[in-house]
């Protein structure tokens, strides 16, 4: 016994399709940085290194916005770099 879809039915198939594709994407990408977490938290822990108190002693939100300024400029170089090689 052979079922024959109608238009409808083929059109909310696609696009169930279409959102499944969507979905596993974002779990892919979810999955990779999670992976990614995973690995940064494996080497502070081998490392013994307590993020939670290094930030809390006296200096940090100043290195902190120190590495901000710093990774602004990284970027702006690199950017002028593209429009200039590219």
């Amino acid at each position: 016994m052979t079922t024959e879809l109608t238009v409808d039915e083929r059109a909310e198939l696609e696009a169930l399709r279409t959102r499944v594709g969507q979905l596993e994407r974002q779990i892919a990408a979810a999955n990779a940085a999670v992976a990614a977490a995973q690995e940064r938290v494996y080497w502070l822990d081998r490392w013994h290194i307590d993020l939670n108190a290094l930030m809390r002693r006296r200096g940090a939100a100043e290195l902190r916005e120190v590495i901000r300024v710093v990774r602004g400029a990284i970027r702006v170089v690199r950017r002028a770099k593209r429009k200039l090689l590219g």
